[in-house]
């Protein structure tokens, strides 16, 4: 006997089909429709205080940072050079309303049957040593100053313990200063330096005139993001993503054989270098160009540019080369000091 089947069901109405105002009602469900959605995805307030889970990319930093907890290569210092007069109390109350407003500043990280938590610590006082140069030779100044900034940048940080955020003064002249700032990459990241950087700079710029904070309060904190994320990245979403990064990476060289003039040395160290160089205009031009005619930013030219020279030195087909992002989507976590 024949299987007995539905009639084919009506094909649904094409939008061009519809009358004006149908199409001015269905575009008005399609965007309340977004406008929902996106308010589902919002980050908001985790609902109560207490150690939450740490973010996938904090977890990844604190593995590493067990490993070798002596190892200063996640510091992230960020020095300034400060010129005016200076008020020192009116510093060290912007840095220490930093430290309040943003909760991720006064994280710390407790492990319990080796499984990492962060623990936000009451806000409090921030210790801003001062350091005062000004009495010594010019070069002698700068030399020590710089010796100074070297050696914070590379004392490790405690993450258990804390804080991961430390901050001290150079006093170089009287209307010269140093400002040096070292966090943990685990609470921080590139985009947080210039988050901190304007954000002191209102403050100090308030508090000096005898004025309240200008800043709004955060609508969300990095903790709150950490709870989002790990509710949204889990199970079968987290199983997908996992199994999209092994179908993707499968095969991949575990090593760039590039001619180098040296041998490579078995055990990886943090030592690194920089070489920096000119792009004539012209050049820069050429590449703009090129990336508009292929729908492509100039970043992306330039990655693929370095990706071609890594396959024509090395003589590999398949090179693996990654870059970092800022990591925030929502418009929410702009403002947060956080590791995106």
């Amino acid at each position: 006997m024949p299987e007995k089947r539905d009639p084919d069901p009506s094909p649904p109405a094409q939008p061009e089909a519809l009358s004006p105002e149908r199409r001015q009602l269905l575009r008005r469900l399609l965007r309340e429709r977004a406008v929902q959605k996106r308010e589902d995805e919002r980050v908001r307030p985790r609902p109560a205080a207490g150690p939450v889970p740490l973010s996938f990319a904090q977890q990844r930093l604190w593995f590493i940072q067990q490993l070798d907890p002596a190892s200063s290569a996640y510091n992230m210092p960020f020095p300034l050079r400060l010129r005016g007069v200076l008020e020192v109390a009116a510093m060290r109350r912007a840095v220490a309303e930093m430290v309040r407003r943003h909760e991720s500043l006064r994280t710390v990280f407790a492990a319990t049957a080796g499984e990492p938590v962060q623990v936000v610590l009451p806000a409090g006082p921030v210790r801003v040593p001062v350091a005062d140069l000004s009495g010594l030779p010019g070069g002698v100044r700068e030399a020590l100053a710089r010796r100074l900034a070297m050696e914070e940048s590379a004392r490790p940080f405690d993450l258990a313990r804390g804080p991961l955020l430390r901050a001290s003064l150079l006093r170089l002249a009287a209307d010269e200063w140093g400002l040096v700032f070292n966090l943990h990459h685990v609470v921080s990241d590139g985009w947080s330096m210039g988050v901190l950087s304007r954000e002191v700079s209102a403050l100090y710029n308030a508090f000096s005139a005898g004025l309240p904070s200008p800043l709004e309060p955060l609508a969300v904190q990095y903790p709150d993001y950490a709870v989002w994320q790990r509710e949204r990245i889990s199970g079968e979403a987290l199983e997908a993503q996992v199994r999209f990064w092994r179908e993707a990476l499968a095969g991949a060289p575990p090593l760039l054989e590039l001619p180098t003039d040296r041998p490579r040395p078995p055990v990886q160290g943090h030592r690194t270098g920089r070489r920096r160089f000119a792009v004539s205009a012209a050049a820069t031009a050429a590449l703009r160009e090129l990336g508009q005619a292929e729908g492509a930013t100039l970043f992306i030219t330039l990655l693929a540019a370095f990706q071609a020279l890594l396959a024509r030195w090395s003589g590999q087909e398949d090179v693996s080369v990654g870059t970092p992002t800022a990591g925030r989507g929502r418009l929410e976590l702009e403002g947060v000091i956080g590791m995106f």
